[in-house]
């Protein structure tokens, strides 16, 4: 089984470029959400996964140690623009179940020769079946279609979850193609209206540790200048840790708002979050899982909740939306911090909230999460806009 993160010597990455992988190989760009990355045909790469990496790290133009903007290939020098989809069809077995394609989520390293398969992204998710419909690996009959949207239910190798999404199609050059291009909705951190994708995470508890609650508890804390901090370590779509802006003030005593690019800032967030690590049995030398988010109290009546998030030791400049769905999903269990903070959206409402607005640094999105009889995590949802950018070869 390949671990969740490989770390390459700068040695090995030249000497595994003798691979019969083709160079350049096809590749589609395309935006999901507010994340860009490469698309890549499974059956273009290694059977054996663990010779993925310097493919990976020579596309992205890692590792950049001089000034980590990844000017030498596609990525673009910050987390949500180093990334990686591999996008193969679904197995007979799959087929069966109703699955159309299998996919597996790369995080690419910028200043170091990291590859994280450790978990999902939400944003690039959104374009998984645009990709899939695009390659061919799963189609629609037209007579058989009710509307003027499909959906594609794709596996996510990282989490061995299930994911749909639904969008638009039109008919073209003889069968349905996706539509991106309607104006019919916005999201906050990109430009101008598109075609509205809705992303549904199917049964997202669990989706590392195997419990949506990995200690058993809602609350936890972590002990940190002699002081304890509150956490709470949730699992759904991704793990993550979540700490108020109160409680860092607490120990950070900043004279007026936290500077969350300061080094003590940056410390104190990397030592919550591998204690988090270490709490949820997961490996604390991955950044890319868990990630830590900060909350705060709403502080106007156009959002209940607001987050910060450290995405790769820096800080996001909107939401992972897996975190953002995490959130959706933590809101609703009682006794996290979420919950707490969201008191005021639960008052005097007499049926459930189906969304809650989480106000990021780029704008608000709305993420819901629905929950059956027993208190089970049914699903986790979030619209999301996407666009294809580019479609040909790229060298590594």
């Amino acid at each position: 089984m390949l671990p969740s993160t490989i770390r390459l010597s700068p040695k090995s990455h030249h000497l595994h470029r003798t691979f019969t992988t083709l160079n350049p190989i096809p590749a589609t760009f395309l935006r999901g959400g507010t994340s860009k990355g490469i698309f890549l045909n499974r059956a273009h790469l290694p059977e054996d996964q663990s010779q993925w990496g310097p493919i990976f790290l020579g596309i992205m133009g890692s590792p950049d140690t001089a000034n980590g903007l990844q000017i030498n290939g596609m990525g673009g020098g910050i987390s949500s623009l180093s990334k990686i989809c591999v996008v193969g069809s679904a197995s007979v077995e799959q087929q069966a179940q109703g699955i159309d394609a299998e996919y597996t989520f790369v995080q690419v390293g910028i200043r170091d020769t990291t590859v994280d398969f450790s978990g999902n992204c939400g944003n690039l998710s959104s374009m998984v079946g645009v990709f899939a419909m695009d390659e061919g690996f799963c189609s629609r009959d037209p007579c058989a279609l009710s509307g003027t949207t499909t959906t594609i239910r794709a596996h996510n190798t990282n989490t061995n979850k299930t994911i749909d999404t639904t969008f638009p199609v039109t008919f073209a050059g003889g069968s349905l193609q996706p539509k991106l291009d309607l104006p019919q909705t916005t999201i906050a951190g990109v430009p101008g209206k598109a075609s509205q994708i809705t992303l549904e995470f199917i049964s997202p508890a669990g989706a590392r540790t195997g419990k949506l609650l990995p200690t058993g508890k809602p609350l936890d804390s972590v002990n940190t200048h002699d002081q304890e901090i509150p956490v709470s370590l949730v699992d759904a779509t991704n793990p993550t840790v979540f700490v108020t802006h109160a409680d860092l003030c607490r120990v950070l005593r900043p004279s007026s708002l936290i500077d969350f690019s300061a080094p003590n800032s940056r410390e104190l967030m990397e030592y919550i979050r591998r204690a988090g690590a270490i709490k949820m049995g997961l490996d604390p030398n991955s950044q890319a899982q868990p990630k830590i988010a900060v909350l705060s109290p709403s502080c106007n009546t156009d959002h209940d909740i607001g987050i910060h998030v450290f995405s790769m030791g820096i800080l996001h400049k909107a939401v992972p939306m897996t975190v953002g769905l995490c959130l959706g999903v933590a809101a609703k269990v009682e006794g996290t911090l979420a919950w707490d903070l969201t008191e005021s959206m639960r008052l005097g409402k007499v049926e459930d909230c189906e969304f809650v607005r989480i106000k990021h640094p780029s704008g608000i999105v709305e993420v819901g999460a629905d929950f059956g009889a027993d208190s089970e995590v049914l699903k986790a949802k979030v619209v999301r806009t996407g666009r294809r950018i580019m479609k040909g070869v790229v060298w590594w």
